[in-house]
């Protein structure tokens, strides 16, 4: 049920080693790609701790499992870390998974920064266990029907799987699209094949076709499926929970790739500190580190501030959430109270709407900030 811990940062025996758990996609079905940047950033951040003298001299240690984006799993690594007796846990992007590891580290009294998750309803209760970087569902969401109604989209059609996390966004789009003269009808991927979205597309009359889908599949084959038909040559495909963000996506698709609108959560310019981490990161990473590297970073660093302050001990960090003052990657880290928002929330992450630069698919344009 987990992976043997990361040999990077979290292999010492060092009994005196403050350890934070870190939950983490690294196999299918979960988005490999994601969970290597995630990683990448929790890993660059312990180090830079344990370069600067650790936590009060004592080292920080990363215990790393594999979700594999199965909530069971994360449910069963969360006991384990528990057990282990980590201070806190970090990580998590799969949003169904991380709502599975939140309920079960409020069941345990066991602090959780969930690095990447988004889902407004990340625990059923309020709960003063759980913080949150990335920013709700609904916020982000939100942003990304902005930048579509200012490009002129009222008609759009989104491509769905089942999930509560597919089901919530289409719910935010909706809503938040339906008094403004938008409209949003949805196909259905495990009931039409390729050949049927295309002309369900055409028939509905939509400008936009959002991907709220796995990746790669059925993502990669919708897309080409639709960039090659000429009835919707003029149709803007988006991808708002930011599919397009990875290497991956532009390997897989190329040309096709590029103009896919999508979500991510990074400032216009990185800050001093948010320069040299990218630096880092790109170095270790082999290719340019995506928000979600950032993300990963600055849940150690907020966590090793608690550390400091607190040590291992689990009320005390999570009764530290609202006095969070960090300086991270992407701006100043402070938590508060959001109403519908059930966890603690950083108050306002940068978000963009970005795409692959058509004449330059490694280039990514700025299109709308939130």
């Amino acid at each position: 049920m987990s992976t043997p811990p990361s040999p990077a940062g979290t292999g010492r025996t060092d009994e005196s080693a403050v350890r934070i758990g870190a939950l983490v996609p690294l196999t299918r079905p979960g988005w490999v790609g994601a969970g290597q940047h995630l990683l990448a950033g929790l890993e660059l951040a312990v180090r830079e701790v344990n370069d600067a003298g650790g936590i009060a001299g004592r080292p920080l240690e990363l215990v790393v499992r594999d979700t594999a984006a199965d909530p069971q799993r994360a449910v069963a690594a969360v006991d384990e870390l528990a057990r282990l007796g980590v201070a806190a846990l970090a990580g998590e992007y799969h949003s169904v998974v991380a709502r599975s590891a939140a309920a079960r580290a409020d069941a345990l009294g066991l602090p959780f920064l969930c690095s990447s998750a988004v889902l407004d309803a990340l625990t059923e209760q309020p709960t003063e266990w759980v913080a949150r970087l990335a920013p709700p569902q609904s916020r982000g969401w939100q942003t990304y029907a902005d930048f579509l109604l200012g490009a002129g989209h009222r008609r759009i059609a989104v491509a769905v799987q089942p999930s509560v996390y597919w089901a919530s966004g289409t719910r935010v789009l909706r809503d938040y699209l339906a008094p403004r003269g938008g409209t949003v009808v949805e196909l259905d991927t495990q009931e039409l094949d390729l050949a049927a979205v295309c002309d369900e597309l055409v028939g509905h009359r939509a400008t936009a076709l959002l991907l709220l889908v796995g990746h790669p599949e059925p993502a990669v084959s919708i897309v080409k499926s639709v960039r090659h038909d000429q009835r919707l040559a003029e149709l803007l495909i988006g991808a708002p929970a930011g599919q397009p963000e990875l290497a991956e996506w532009a390997a897989l698709l190329g040309d096709d790739g590029a103009g896919v609108p999508f979500l991510r959560y990074l400032p216009e310019r990185l800050s001093p500190l948010g320069a040299r981490v990218e630096t880092a990161l790109r170095e270790h990473l082999g290719e340019a580190p995506s928000f979600v590297a950032f993300e990963g970073y600055d849940t150690v660093a907020v966590l090793a501030d608690l550390l400091r302050d607190h040590g291992a001990d689990r009320a005390r960090i999570a009764e530290s959430w609202p006095r969070v003052a960090v300086e991270g990657t992407r701006g100043q880290i402070q938590f508060s109270r959001t109403p519908g928002i059930s966890v603690w929330q950083w108050t306002c992450p940068p978000i963009q709407v970005v795409d692959r630069d058509p004449a330059e698919p490694d280039l990514f344009r700025i299109l709308h900030a939130g």
